[in-house]
């Protein structure tokens, strides 16, 4: 009689103590619906237990990375948005909110460059298209003719 003998890397069966079970996807299903709501800090928390939970969960990741672009905190977004990347590449979603991300900060070129590459992978969605219209509009805002500045005198 041979003895069995463990695969490479050891034991493909787990234990079931050995693995954590979430019975549901509530904490990715509450961010959305209090981000929905305007309830941006409450979003966040969920969003980060969802991360903690599934750490592979592009849909909580993103989650998470627009709730702190809400909250201001852009450099927690980065974070976020960079991970979500890692896990399922430059999505037409993840080059959006990014574009949105950096509109919300005042970087007009960098949101630019975002939502082109979100509409060049989907020239049809009309979020995008209306994103870029947003960005226009704010550009024109932005920009004064030079007989309109103030003067020192």
């Amino acid at each position: 009689m041979v003895a069995p003998v463990d695969p490479p890397g050891g034991d493909p069966v787990q234990e079931p103590t050995d693995v954590k079970y979430y019975p549901s996807d509530e904490p990715v299903r509450m961010g959305l619906e209090q981000y929905n709501r305007g309830a941006y800090g409450n979003a966040q928390r969920y969003f980060k237990d969802a991360v903690e939970k599934a750490p592979k969960d592009v849909t909580a990741w993103v989650g998470l990375a627009a709730s702190y672009d809400k909250l201001r905190r852009f450099d927690l977004a980065d974070q976020a948005y960079a991970q979500a990347i890692r896990l399922g590449g430059e999505t037409v979603q993840i080059l959006n909110d990014q574009g949105y991300s950096y509109m919300l900060r005042g970087n007009l070129s960098a949101a630019r460059r975002k939502f082109q590459q979100a509409y060049s992978l989907d020239p049809g969605n009309p979020v995008i298209a209306n994103n870029l219209e947003l960005l226009n509009g704010s550009r024109r805002f932005i920009e004064r003719p030079p007989n309109n500045q103030p003067s020192a005198n």
